[in-house]
């Protein structure tokens, strides 16, 4: 018994990790851009309409500090990748368009 209440509240605790990063505005954005190949920092600001300097920078340095994406630099030229968590991340997205896709889509 006690395992499976262990067992419950560490699903919740993931679940609530997860809910807190992706209720965020313009996260899901930011990792999508990056999953689709802008790397650059500039390249996921032209990616996402209306998306200020300001919260760009506060929201990589969000992401970097939970881990789910790295900065690589090579020269002067600076990379944002997905980590193990930010690729988990993208997969569930996927997931959630294929729920919308079968269950969500108006009657015709």
């Amino acid at each position: 018994m006690f395992v499976g209440v262990f067992s419950l509240q560490s699903m919740f605790s993931g679940f609530q990790i997860i809910n807190d990063l992706l209720r965020l505005r313009w996260v899901p954005e930011i990792l999508r851009s990056i999953d689709f190949g802008n790397h650059r920092y500039i390249h996921i600001l032209e990616s996402i309409p209306n998306m200020s300097h300001t919260e760009l920078n506060r929201k990589l340095s969000l992401l970097m500090e939970k881990r789910v994406i790295g900065k690589e630099i090579r020269g002067n030229i600076g990379k944002y990748v997905l980590l193990d968590f930010g690729k988990d991340l993208i997969h569930i997205f996927h997931h959630l368009e294929d729920i919308q896709q079968r269950y969500c889509q108006p009657s015709a």
